[in-house]
């Protein structure tokens, strides 16, 4: 059993809280495993392994942008959030289960390939040293994770009509020789994000499904 919770627009700190919450709650077993989604304001967060040099705009730039900078728990280096882009954090319990987190992962981006797909005919892979879903040389869907006893945190994020020129401020997931996409960038024209949020939800529910049953 997957639960969706769907936040809507919240910022980035308020889902956090709120990710916190849900994952005492799965660790307890008082929830089922649980998807949220969400779109944020414009943020900047940076993962635990995050070099303060992979943010490129200055301070009064990226207020006169609006972007806010926060410092993460997840893996990961510097990565941006913001409206247009759909946002996923998995509360989903790997103790006791027989998938690792390397099946985990794998899982996220099986979902966006078949998704970019079925959905837009998008040709998409994975890389063979970075994580995420990837179109050619730009990455469409990055993915920074966490593990606190045994329950997965942190997530995805598939852009779909993201300002990629926000990108521009940082060296997006500490990779200097790669770009970035979005689905209005490849198919020439916007996308309604709560249709979009349907389909995440049907490819992960999928794909997710599936691979629980084939583990047991």
């Amino acid at each position: 059993m997957i639960d969706i919770l769907d936040l809507g627009r919240c910022a980035y700190e308020e889902a956090l809280n709120i990710q916190y919450d849900l994952l005492k709650k799965r660790q307890a077993d008082e929830i089922n495993d649980t998807l949220i989604l969400v779109e944020h304001f414009p943020v900047i967060t940076m993962g635990r392994r995050a070099e303060k040099g992979n943010i490129l705009g200055s301070q009064q730039v990226l207020n006169e942008n609006g972007i806010e900078v926060f410092e993460s728990d997840r893996g990961g280096d510097v990565t941006y959030h913001g409206f247009g882009q759909i946002v996923g954090y998995p509360i989903f319990k790997l103790k006791g289960s027989r998938m690792g987190i390397r099946q985990f992962v794998r899982n996220i981006e099986d979902t966006f390939i078949k998704l970019l797909k079925a959905e837009y005919n998008i040709n998409s892979n994975r890389h063979f040293k970075n994580t995420g879903v990837w179109v050619g040389d730009d990455k469409i869907v990055a993915i920074g994770l966490a593990v606190k006893r045994g329950v997965t945190m942190h997530g995805f994020a598939l852009n779909v009509n993201t300002n990629l020129n926000h990108f521009n401020f940082i060296v997006p997931c500490g990779i200097q020789d790669k770009g970035v996409t979005s689905v209005k960038n490849i198919i020439g024209k916007e996308e309604d994000l709560e249709e979009v949020k349907d389909k995440v939800i049907k490819h992960f529910k999928e794909v997710f499904n599936k691979s629980m049953k084939d583990v047991l």
